[in-house]
């Protein structure tokens, strides 16, 4: 599994978390189970991570939502900026354009081209503004 593709699979366990608010572990074994999806490091790391630091990635989406809360927002857009949040703050490994790119096409292929064109401008503003954390 290529880094694009463990970002995608990634993405679909966070977007399933909005719903089951389960941990990592069940997630994947239901995953592995329903849909054999083999378990990746940085597909762990990302998923583990967004789970991890959920209400940070929050916070910090919250001041660059603008005209939306939070709870507003379609789930698959939430899951994909939580994600590049995550990504943008935790990962300095990851450059910041290859975080928001691949937020953005996943965004074309499960949202649509206004969340798309949302995603960019937020991640765009948080890449600008925030400081990474250092892991």
């Amino acid at each position: 599994m290529n880094r694009s593709e463990a970002r995608e699979q990634a993405f679909i366990l966070v977007f399933e978390q909005c719903f089951r608010e389960e941990p990592l572990p069940e997630l994947l074994e239901a995953a592995a189970t329903a849909r054999g999806l083999e378990a990746d490091p940085f597909m762990q790391r990302l998923a583990g991570g967004t789970m991890e630091h959920l209400a940070e990635l929050d916070r910090t989406l919250g001041r660059y939502c603008v005209g939306w809360r939070l709870d507003r927002l379609p789930r698959v857009s939430l899951a994909l900026l939580r994600l590049a949040c995550f990504e943008l703050l935790f990962c300095p490994d990851i450059p910041v354009g290859v975080s928001i790119d691949q937020a953005v096409e996943l965004a074309k292929k499960y949202a649509g081209e206004e969340d798309a064109a949302y995603i960019n401008g937020v991640l765009g503003s948080v890449a600008r503004q925030e400081k990474p954390v250092k892991a």
